[in-house]
């Protein structure tokens, strides 16, 4: 069962977390560049505050963005801001997010994402949590992925698992951190491969952010996650 009011209070701590690392910046500091090819931290921070908008969209029934191009000529306009300006967008979307979760609501209904992509509506506050847990990271800024929740982690992982779950190019993989276990790729009777290691390097590979060298894969090659 999803709890959305418990994620909403996670994603505000997570928030917290990240404007307290981000007001330790300068201007300078966020013209350079993130983890994430191609985008600055600015690029970053200005995504988080229009993807808030978005969600906000979605929760109130509009398209989560008028296309694909207006998301990204939102993103590339607004990445030059100064640091203050920045945190504070992300800050002011983040509460109008927080207002349209408040309206009382038929959480179980399915709401439209991007790319013809449903979920449920109690499921929008932990994808904001993903938003912003991953993307903290992605400034650079000190912030890893063993930094964050070990709840998130887990659920990030098996959500991840998930999403592969399926796919034709992914092999039936067995993931596993010595603990928790899950499963992904093509259906199979058993595992092609099975791949090992700590919980968060297997989120970082499954997410695209690390390259997978400091997992043990056996009965075959590390498979390559899909694009998210």
């Amino acid at each position: 069962m999803i709890d959305h009011a418990r994620d909403l209070a996670s994603v505000h701590d997570a928030t917290e977390r990240l404007l307290s690392a981000a007001a330790k910046l300068d201007d300078t500091a966020v013209t350079q560049p993130s983890r994430l090819p191609g985008w600055t931290r600015g690029h970053v921070l200005a995504h988080l505050a229009r993807n808030a908008d978005a969600l906000v969209n979605v929760l109130e029934g509009r398209p989560m963005y008028a296309s694909a191009e207006a998301r990204d000529a939102d993103i590339e306009r607004d990445a030059p801001r100064p640091l203050d300006v920045q945190l504070t967008d992300v800050r002011d979307t983040w509460a109008r997010f927080q207002r349209a979760a408040a309206v009382p609501t038929d959480w179980s209904r399915t709401v439209a994402l991007r790319n013809g992509v449903t979920d449920t509506a109690a499921r929008v506050p932990f994808r904001r949590w993903v938003e912003v847990e991953l993307h903290h990271v992605d400034l650079g800024v000190g912030y890893e992925l063993e930094d964050v929740p070990a709840e998130f982690a887990e659920r990030e992982t098996a959500f991840l698992a998930d999403r592969f779950t399926g796919h034709p190019d992914v092999p039936a993989t067995r993931l596993t951190d010595g603990t928790h276990a899950w499963t992904t790729g093509r259906a199979a009777e058993t595992p092609e491969v099975t791949v090992t290691g700590a919980l968060p390097d297997l989120l970082g590979w499954l997410s695209g952010r690390r390259d997978g060298s400091s997992l043990t894969a056996t009965g075959g090659a590390l498979p390559v996650p899909p694009p998210l």
